[in-house]
């Protein structure tokens, strides 16, 4: 069974923009029983066609695989193998990574036996009220497809439906198939036309006739129309189509975090990124709007700003989506379908109807005074130590134009997401669907292996660092070269930050606010130089350039650290709803829930 699975995923192939090339490029692997007498040699079979890498952890291993499929924008997908107990339970987290952003990934896990002869076996987890239950069953809650293979034939039904829902535009996201050790052992005769080559095609379904029409309806009514550019507008590869659309029709564009890039920094519609962690412009837009047409984009509390950034009561959200779930959020007209198709059609059916000049030129002028916003708290300083801004602003200013920039969790999606300036198309990267710790040098790799042309730049604080940086090997051992930035705030800056705006004193986040014997100082050179790569302790900004330019002319991965500011953040936040306590002792925590209880008076009703 084990081998009939491996034949058929490397017969699976995709075309992609007229070009084919293989579904499966690859397996991320760590072995053990379970995986490795079965599977690991039907793998070792076919190692030339579909390669397997080594991990170092199946977490970040997998996250490894997520950020592999967000670089190709989902077009192909990497498969991860593990072992029955705590290897299989090291894949959740990534499961969850890849569910929440809506990203494909095949998760292959040993499990236990079909027949229970052995039973318990090591590192099974016994429920005494289910013996069909195994650790394996933990995935049915986020994964889109989810099977045990109980007999060898159960394969001939599950994969075609397990390829059908990576590849679906409004299903995609992550499949698990849990593998008995005695089942992935038996022998089937599997029909010759199972591992037939089969090539797949990435579906475009077309909006409904009405709803496309009522979508221009409502868009030729407008006096201040405002585009949402989500993470889809990738997927679909509908960049250039929704620029000429904002182009076209005048309409100001702002984006999402998964769709920070679709415009470079200097296009005229570009209108800023939106939201808690955007931008005072976007934001200011969002607040006035009457029509609002977001594509792409599942429309999460960090771009909506909890719902509150939408000020116009009389605002009018039309969602363009392939996912029916996300299009019909918040009362929008929901128009399902594809982005690029559904941008072609309303274009159609909008004729030679244009957006108001003035509402362009009011965008133009908001945009205009963030980027003075931007330059005054991301341009060159001298001051030591420096904030997360200016090392984003330094490394913007050094890099090249089609570096690719990386990152997920803690302070920097919001500093990265505010200062970079685009330089060109697909070329920011931020995980913040599950906002997973770890994921930065993990999904670094998977970058960097998707993409082997172009350098991977890693932005990453010492808090993940600390929690998951194996990959640095990782990236060594094969040759898949990184920049990683390490930013050093002492702990976990940017929750310290939230926990003193809501009114608590820092507790726990900081390390110098921790139960501590004593503050000690991390040498992250000198703990990457220990796993092969190369690197330097930086002071200041002008050093980080210089070393930038070294890393860049470096044969590996080369990993820079440098000492920042723990307080110092960009402004043109929205508003963002967690919970505040409505009973303290403290002052700050009473003042500060009667503020979020004004800021709640803007949410807007999701009926």
């Amino acid at each position: 069974m084990a081998q009939a699975l491996v034949r058929y995923l490397v017969k699976q192939r995709i075309l992609n923009n007229g070009h084919e090339e293989a579904l499966f490029p690859g397996v991320f692997a760590i072995f053990g029983h379970g995986n490795v007498t079965c599977l690991g040699e039907a793998l070792e079979t076919v190692k030339d066609l579909m390669p397997t890498w080594r991990g170092q952890n199946e977490q970040s291993m997998a996250l490894a695989g997520v950020a592999y499929a967000k670089t190709k924008h989902r077009r192909q997908i990497m498969i991860a193998t593990s072992s029955i107990g705590p290897g299989c339970t090291n894949l959740l987290t990534a499961a969850a990574t890849a569910h929440a952003n809506r990203m494909p990934i095949l998760l292959l896990s040993g499990d236990t036996f079909a027949n229970r002869l052995p039973d318990p076996v090591l590192q099974q987890v016994e429920n005494f009220h289910n013996p069909n239950m195994t650790v394996t069953d933990a995935f049915q809650a986020f994964t889109r497809y989810w099977d045990r293979i109980n007999r060898p034939e159960q394969l001939i039904s599950s994969l075609p439906q397990a390829v059908a829902t990576m590849l679906d535009p409004a299903d995609c996201g992550p499949v698990f198939i849990g593998l008995p050790q005695d089942i992935q052992a038996e022998a089937f005769d599997y029909p010759q036309a199972f591992f037939k080559e089969t090539v797949h095609q990435i579906p475009k379904p077309r909006p409904d006739r009405d709803s496309i029409a009522q979508a221009a309806q409502i868009l030729r009514e407008s006096k201040k129309p405002l585009i949402i550019s989500g993470g889809g507008v990738f997927y679909s590869g509908a960049t250039a189509e929704l620029v000429s659309f904002a182009e076209i029709y005048n309409i100001p564009v702002v984006e999402t975090i998964a769709g920070r890039g679709v415009m470079l920094h200097d296009h005229p519609q570009n209108a800023g990124p939106l939201g808690v962690i955007g931008s005072s412009s976007a934001n200011t837009l969002a607040a006035e709007a009457d029509v609002v047409l977001a594509v792409g984009t599942r429309l999460q509390d960090f771009t909506t700003g909890s719902w509150s950034v939408f000020g116009n009561e009389q605002m009018r959200l039309i969602s363009l989506n392939a996912a029916r779930y996300d299009a019909h959020k918040h009362r929008a007209l929901s128009v399902v379908g594809d982005a690029l198709v559904g941008i072609e059609e309303l274009g159609q059916s909008l004729g030679d109807w244009k957006g108001p000049e003035a509402w362009a030129s009011q965008a133009k002028s908001l945009y205009g005074e963030w980027n003075h916003t931007v330059d005054e708290h991301s341009g060159p300083t001298g001051t030591v130590p420096p904030s997360y801004a200016h090392v984003v602003g330094a490394i913007n200013r050094v890099c090249d134009e089609t570096d690719l920039v990386l990152t997920a969790a803690g302070g920097f999606p919001g500093e990265l997401c505010k200062n970079w300036k685009t330089k060109a198309v697909g070329t920011f990267h931020c995980e913040f669907g599950f906002s997973c710790m770890g994921y930065e040098i993990a999904g670094g790799w998977g970058a960097k292996m998707a993409d082997p042309g172009r350098d991977v730049i890693v932005l990453v604080g010492d808090g993940s660092y600390l929690m998951m940086n194996s990959d640095i090997y990782s990236s060594v051992l094969t040759g898949h070269k990184l920049i990683v930035v390490v930013c050093d705030n002492g702990g976990f800056g940017v929750i310290n930050r939230l926990q003193n705006f809501k009114g608590s004193a820092s507790f726990n986040n900081l390390i110098s606010d921790s139960k501590v014997n004593e503050v000690l100082h991390v040498d992250f050179v000198q703990h990457a130089k220990s796993m092969g790569a190369l690197g330097e302790q930086v002071d200041n900004i002008n050093e980080l350039e210089e070393a930038f330019n070294r890393a860049k002319a470096a044969d590996r991965t080369y990993v820079i650290a440098i000492t920042i500011q723990q307080h110092q953040w960009t402004p043109g936040d929205a508003w963002w709803d967690v919970g505040v306590p409505e009973v303290s002792e403290r002052e700050q925590v009473r003042q500060a829930k009667a503020d979020h209880t004004e800021g709640q008076k803007n949410q807007r009703l999701g009926i």
